[in-house]
């Protein structure tokens, strides 16, 4: 949902001007992605670790 563009402008599959509720969701969402994010690197130094 979110793509990681704030340039504030439309064509990017959303609208111009979002409601408050739309916000908080796009902004939950990508806390979501970023903490999987987190987690995967965590993993993967995890393994570069025990191959070392």
């Amino acid at each position: 949902m979110y793509d990681g563009c704030n340039c504030g402008y439309g064509g990017h599959g959303m609208r111009n001007f979002l409601t408050k509720e739309e916000k908080l969701e796009i902004l939950k969402e990508y806390q979501k992605n970023l903490e999987e994010e987190v987690k995967g690197v965590k993993e993967r130094i995890k393994d570069l670790e025990k191959n070392n």
